[in-house]
């Protein structure tokens, strides 16, 4: 049975090796003692994921992943994790990255918040980086 899924919303996304990809957030999954149910990738436009961001957040700023945990406390985790596909191009060019690489980047952070990993202080956002360098050192091809 898959447990990662992706689709697009309004935008398409071109991610490459997708079958690795996918076999790379069970793996994260698996590491991180987190038994996983369901995850869905949603790729979108700033835009959409803006919309997301004041209806269900209340923020009005731009942002490139949004993650909504979708099971209860001690059950296998599901989750949907919105990507602004329009975030990540900016975002790579900014961080002077490959586009691939920014977009392993913000699935792999969706997949951390759904396994328990947060990023309000800066200690956090610390150790969520050095978990996103972690998986992303896993996978070959970034």
């Amino acid at each position: 049975m898959d447990k990662v899924f992706i689709y697009s919303a309004d935008k398409p996304v071109n991610l490459k090796h997708k079958q690795a990809v996918k076999q790379l957030i069970i793996f994260l999954f698996q590491t991180e003692h987190c038994d996983l149910d369901k995850i869905s990738y949603i790729f979108c436009s700033d835009d959409y994921l803006l919309r997301i961001n004041k209806e269900f957040l209340n923020h009005s700023t731009l942002t490139d992943v949004i993650t909504f945990p979708l099971s209860a406390t001690n059950k296998p985790v599901r989750g949907e994790v919105y990507l602004s596909v329009d975030r990540i191009i900016e975002n790579a060019k900014s961080f002077q990255v490959t586009y691939q690489n920014e977009l392993l980047r913000v699935m792999i952070h969706g997949a951390l918040h759904l396994c328990g990993y947060a990023d309000k202080t800066k200690a956090a956002q610390t150790q969520m980086r050095e978990r996103e360098n972690y998986y992303l050192k896993e996978i070959s091809f970034t």
